[in-house]
């Protein structure tokens, strides 16, 4: 009879167990915001910024710098780096790492954030 409350008791202890373990995710699918909540939302580099295509428009300006971009490759550790493109929404650098050729990409914004290594 004391074996089988034993194994009883272990029983229960184990099931209480198990049952505390999946209380716990259940209530982390609540909505916790840390922060202010009316920032805005980042911006999307992969577009071109808005009144691109109308013709008073100065793509000079605003866009990325080319030698800031390559600056920025030799900063990565890039040799011999030079820009080989530049598109509405990115500049493109080549040049030489320890590992052989690669190119990085930088959007094409004020600050030249990089996209692609």
């Amino acid at each position: 009879m004391m074996q089988f409350l034993a194994k009883a008791g272990l029983a229960v202890m184990l099931t209480a167990g198990t049952l505390a373990g999946t209380v716990a995710p259940a209530a982390a699918q609540l909505n916790i915001i840390i922060g202010d909540q009316d920032r805005d939302a980042p911006r999307d580099y992969r577009r071109p910024p808005p009144g691109y295509d109308r013709p008073g428009y100065d793509r000079r300006s605003r866009g990325c710098d080319p030698r800031l971009a390559q600056d920025m490759a030799r900063d990565y550790g890039f040799r011999r780096a030079r820009v080989v493109d530049i598109t509405p929404r990115r500049v493109i650098v080549q040049g030489w790492t320890r590992r052989g050729p690669d190119e990085m990409s930088f959007g094409n914004v004020r600050g030249c954030p990089a996209l692609r290594r």
